[in-house]
């Protein structure tokens, strides 16, 4: 083995995170509306297969050579119609690396208020409409907080007598918390939510 070789290879490697397949990236688009700053969200379109009606962020799947920052715009101007030079990159938020195997990293980005109605044009294809939430309600509202447990589930044929573990063996169990923050008759949960209160516990650190 080169070690030489695997050295340099490691140093202008960028560490991923392992076993990951996919990588996702969203845009958490900031808008000073009515001189107030606000979150928007959209609605997935009933028609899509997965989690159809759901509240989300702009967003997708990263393609090859993109950067995060890159989908997350790309992914906006698709599901919305806003333009990326009507986008100011603020930076990164805390990426999920989710228990499905993939990643997902949340871009904060300044919308300029004036690329919203009527400018905006959402795909009904993706989206079934969009909305707008004040940081002030966001950073005032506690959301509710629910919690499920993972319990690991091995297969008839996992291995245990070739590990040398008993098939009673204790798997350590995990849990899941899942944010939820009503608004106006619609939930902002899952990774929406946690993304969400992700950026308000930033913002609030700031002003302690």
């Amino acid at each position: 083995m080169d070690l030489d070789a695997l050295e340099q290879a490691l140093k202008t490697r960028a560490p991923g995170l392992m076993d990951s397949h996919r990588a996702y990236a969203v845009l958490v688009p900031l808008v000073d509306y009515h001189g107030e700053p606000h979150l928007l969200y959209e609605v997935r379109a009933k028609t899509l297969r997965r989690q159809p009606g759901e509240v989300c962020f702009p967003g997708g799947r990263m393609e090859n050579g993109e950067t995060p920052e890159e989908c997350a715009l790309r992914e906006t101007w698709e599901e919305l119609g806003i333009p990326s030079d009507r986008v100011k990159v603020l930076g990164r938020l805390d990426f999920i690396a989710h228990r499905a195997n993939f990643i997902m990293y949340p871009i904060l980005g300044l919308v300029d208020a004036g690329a919203l109605s009527p400018h905006l044009r959402p795909s009904p294809d993706e989206v079934e409409e969009y909305f707008l939430v004040p940081l002030s309600h966001l950073l005032e509202t506690e959301p509710i907080e629910y919690e499920y447990e993972l319990i690991p589930t091995p297969a008839e044929n996992f291995p245990y007598e070739l590990i040398g573990i008993p098939r009673d063996y204790k798997w350590q169990h995990g849990r899941e918390n899942v944010p939820v923050y009503p608004w106006q008759g619609r939930a902002i949960w899952g990774l929406t939510g946690r993304i969400t209160r992700n950026f308000v516990q930033i913002c609030k650190k700031l002003y302690q």
